[in-house]
């Protein structure tokens, strides 16, 4: 059966709505012509590992794998032992929607949850949490992880990364980065994702490619090359193993080499601080938080919602009630329009 393209509108629920875009696509399409060896042993593998070597500026390793779930908890599990706990905020993605998927793949690691301040965890909450135990039957301390941005939209400054990172080294602690939105993080800070990853103290980055402009994949860096041995090991036995891994790989080299990764997160950026300029002047509307990258989260009555909703629109309020709209890299900004025009007869 065909699907009529016209039949299917924009929405804003999620930024996994969105399509391929071009650069991955032909890059993708680049690998498809031909054959090539499997599992990885590849020129496109090898090609997208080096250039986000020369984007970070540093010699790590570097893993493709096929979903986010699976580059955190297979990280998180590598860094750990099953007996060991991984400090985390309770607004953190691992601690809300990863389904318990890291301690299933550590085999048992329990998360360690500290209340956090806008969805932040705060460097004060780590050596409450590592020292708040220290004898043989509670889980002992090995990891802190920082979603970046985090869950309600909000980004982690290079000084609060720092921090973070201070903390975790006086108390022997490694430092993991959830980035499934890594670069609109990078484009709204306007800094290096050296500067944002391993010059601010992270040791494993998982970069998301996903909610970037792919089909599927993302990329786990580890900036300590002894923290990623065996790594490999752990991704064929967790089904992460990709045998035409040229297909996961090859997207990246279109995505790094031509700057697309970037360019497309401004542009979601941008269609989200649109979106929050707009919505300012609606009455019956207030702005939950400031749009710090693609995320806009809002308030209004329950009634507006239901009205919102009856006319076609999707969004999510899974996060304290707010109403949740993603802003991708194809997000068009006359449809953008079509949102704020509904969007102000419902709170009317």
């Amino acid at each position: 059966m065909d699907i009529d393209n016209n039949d299917i509108v924009q929405q804003f629920a999620s930024d996994n709505y969105s399509g391929i875009c071009p650069e991955a696509w032909q890059a993708m399409e680049s690998a498809n012509r031909g054959s090539a060896t499997s599992y990885g042993d590849d020129p496109w593998t090898a090609q997208a590992s080096n250039a986000f070597r020369e984007l970070f500026e540093t010699e790590c390793e570097v893993f493709f794998v096929f979903n986010g779930t699976a580059a955190n908890s297979l990280a998180l599990a590598s860094l750990c032992q099953s007996y060991h706990g991984v400090i985390c905020c309770d607004q953190a993605h691992v601690e809300t929607d990863e389904c318990g998927a890291p301690e299933f793949f550590s085999n048992g690691s329990k998360l360690l949850v500290a209340q956090g301040v806008n969805g932040k965890l705060m460097p004060a909450s780590i050596p409450e949490l590592a020292t708040r135990r220290q004898d043989i039957h509670f889980p002992k301390p090995r990891v802190v992880t920082i979603t970046q941005p985090t869950e309600t939209g909000r980004l982690y400054s290079l000084e609060e990364i720092r921090a973070i990172s201070a903390a975790c080294k006086a108390h022997g602690l490694l430092l993991h980065m959830d980035g499934a939105r890594f670069a609109n993080a990078c484009a709204s800070l306007r800094c290096s994702p050296a500067e944002l990853a391993w010059k601010s103290g992270v040791d494993v980055l998982c970069f998301g490619g996903t909610k970037n402009g792919m089909a599927v994949g993302e990329a786990v860096l580890f900036f300590d090359k002894a923290l990623a041995i065996d790594f490999d090991y752990r991704c064929k036995q967790a089904g992460q193993l990709a045998s035409k891994m040229r297909f996961l790989a090859a997207p990246w080299v279109g995505m790094l080499e031509s700057g697309a990764w970037l360019a497309n997160a401004e542009h979601a950026n941008k269609c989200a601080r649109y979106f929050s300029e707009k919505v300012a002047g609606i009455p019956n509307i207030t702005i939950a938080s400031p749009a710090d990258a693609n995320t806009v989260f809002l308030e209004a009555a329950n009634d507006i919602l239901e009205r919102l909703r009856a006319r076609g629109w999707k969004f999510y309020t899974f996060i304290g009630g707010a109403a949740r709209f993603m802003f991708s890299w194809d997000t068009d900004l006359s449809r953008v329009d079509d949102l704020l025009r509904d969007l102000k007869e419902c709170a009317a």
